[in-house]
C-alpha cells in the first residue's frame, strides 16, 4: 500500500522540485504587477516616461513615473527632499500622494504626515496605481510600528536604568549603615571585653 502511493505522489514531487528550482519564471503573473513585455520596453527605449513629478494623466507612464519617483524619494537627500516638497504645494491629490511619497522617505516626524496624505487621497489615484501606493503605505505604516516599537523599548531602557541607579543608591546607603552598626557592634564588643 505504501509503495503505491509513493509511486503517485512522485510526479508531484518532480513538479515541486521543478517549480522550486526554476524559481518564479514559472509562476503567472500577478494582476497588480507592473507591465511587462513589448509595452514597457517600448516605453523604457523611447524615454517618454520620465516625468520629474508623477501626475495621474499618462496612463502609459503612470507606474514607471510614479515607480521612478518613489525610488528618487528613497535615494533623495535631505536637501532634494525639501526642494521636492516645495514644488509639490496644491490639493490636487496627485500632488498630495507626491508629498506622501517624498515624506514617506523623510524623518519619523514626516511619517505621520505622509500616512495621512495617503490614506486621504489613496482612492482619488487611478485604480492601476492604487495597489503601488498601498503597498508604500504598508511600508510605511511598517517602519511607524517599529520606530513605535523602538520608542518603547527605548523608554523601558531608560526607566531600567533609573531603577538601576536608584537600586545602586539604595545599595551604597545600606552600606554605609551596615558599616556604621558594624563599627558600633565592635565597639560594643570592645566595653564587653574590657569589663
Amino acid at each position: 500500500m505504501q509503495g503505491t502511493d509513493v509511486i503517485r505522489r512522485r510526479p508531484l514531487l518532480a513538479c515541486a522540485t521543478v517549480l522550486l528550482l526554476a524559481g518564479c519564471e514559472l509562476l503567472p503573473e500577478s494582476p497588480f504587477a507592473a507591465p511587462t513585455g513589448r509595452i514597457t520596453s517600448q516605453l523604457a527605449a523611447s524615454g517618454d516616461c520620465r516625468a520629474e513629478i508623477p501626475d495621474f494623466d499618462d496612463e502609459t507612464c503612470l507606474l514607471p513615473d510614479w515607480s521612478a519617483f518613489g525610488l528618487a524619494s528613497q535615494r533623495g537627500d535631505r536637501a532634494w527632499r525639501d526642494a521636492m516638497l516645495a514644488r509639490l504645494e496644491g490639493r490636487a491629490s496627485e500632488r498630495r500622494l507626491a508629498r506622501a511619497v517624498a515624506l514617506a522617505w523623510g524623518s519619523e516626524r514626516q511619517w505621520d504626515q505622509a500616512s495621512e496624505l495617503y490614506k486621504a487621497d489613496l482612492a482619488a489615484a487611478p485604480a492601476e496605481l492604487q495597489p503601488l501606493l498601498r503597498y508604500w503605505l504598508n511600508e510605511l505604516e511598517g517602519r511607524r510600528g517599529m520606530a513605535s516599537r523602538l520608542e518603547g523599548v527605548r523608554g523601558e531602557l531608560v526607566s531600567a536604568e533609573r531603577r538601576r541607579a536608584a537600586l545602586e543608591e539604595e545599595n551604597a546607603a545600606l552600606a554605609e549603615k551596615l558599616e556604621a552598626l558594624t563599627a558600633i557592634e565592635q565597639s560594643i564588643n570592645l566595653r564587653h571585653q574590657n569589663n
